[in-house]
């Protein structure tokens, strides 16, 4: 039909299962609660929630326990999945047919948007956090991971648009790494030698890693979540690579604290790791009330790929 836009982005396998994703709905409602409820009817979008809209559905029953008057929007760009969440529509919650557009009336305060780049080039996934963060309300976030078949394991990376972090939430040690080495991003058409570098929209603040300890053999076993910004970059020589190895000689040195079970001796490894590099170690990112959980949060400044690359 003349004059429809087709949405932006690619169809994904659309996989899901109940609960898959309450282990970054836990840390966004900890993290990103309170400056939901500073607004007056914030607008939250989970982008690609897949063949079955239960996941949205929890984080909206999620929301609502934090603000009664938040709004989520499921986005997703095949038609039939539209459909078939339409029944589960009630005030505050709604579904549409979209894609890295964001088809809504206002800009989101933020969006989640997990298991949707997996099947992208890196390059491309850098143009989607750019394109996702320049539609984001002041001071909005977007929250974008990859988990497993049912949440087991999940890494998600936080980013900001370029007016700023959102209040409350600590930025990396250092601005200018923030943004990560690739802080800006080389465009360049087919032909075209690569150029002067050009300001990203999004910037990447943190890297959340998170897993069901008592599954959990050592903590590089969170590698194949890595978002596709990284995963390939999972190499000797790039940072994402010292992480995880210095992450793993931790778990190593804590295997004593196995005796008092798998919560006792991840949180005395990442204490550990925290000696060496840039963990967060105080609420509401870090400490011990978010290790025992599985979780661990460093700035992406720890994780960002050199410059040059691969």
């Amino acid at each position: 039909m003349a004059g429809v836009r087709r949405p932006e982005g690619t169809i994904t396998r659309g996989k899901t299962a109940p609960n898959r994703l309450r282990r970054v709905d836990r840390w966004i409602v900890r993290v990103h609660g309170p400056r939901l409820r500073r607004q007056e009817r914030p607008l939250v979008v989970d982008l690609g929630y897949g063949a079955s809209p239960i996941t949205t559905v929890e984080l909206f029953g999620r929301l609502r326990a934090v603000h009664p008057r938040v709004e989520v929007v499921g986005v997703e760009i095949d038609p039939e999945r539209v459909a078939a969440a339409r029944p589960y529509e009630r005030e505050g919650l709604s579904f549409r047919l979209g894609g890295f557009e964001l088809p809504v009336g206002r800009p989101p305060a933020l969006i989640r948007a997990f298991n949707v780049l997996r099947q992208y080039e890196e390059a491309e996934a850098w143009h989607a956090w750019d394109r996702l963060c320049g539609g984001l309300a002041p001071g909005g976030v977007l929250v974008e991971g990859t988990c497993d078949e049912i949440g087991r394991r999940a890494v998600w990376v936080t980013l900001h648009g370029t007016d700023g972090g959102a209040p409350g939430v600590p930025a990396p040690r250092d601005p200018a790494e923030g943004a990560g080495a690739r802080g800006a991003s080389r465009r360049r058409g087919p032909g075209e030698r690569r150029t002067a570098l050009r300001p990203r929209a999004g910037v990447p603040q943190m890297i959340t890693f998170a897993a069901h300890l008592a599954t959990l053999s050592r903590p590089s076993e969170l590698t194949e979540r890595l978002p596709k910004t990284l995963i390939h970059r999972n190499v000797p020589g790039e940072p994402v690579h010292a992480l995880l190895t210095a992450f793993d000689r931790a778990w190593a040195t804590a295997a004593p604290r196995s005796v008092f079970g798998p919560r006792q001796r991840w949180i005395a490894a990442v204490e550990l790791l925290s000696r060496e590099l840039p963990v967060h170690t105080a609420p509401p990112l870090g400490g011990r009330g978010r290790w025992r959980l599985g979780e661990v949060t460093v700035p992406w400044s720890a994780v960002a790929p050199r410059p040059g690359g691969l």
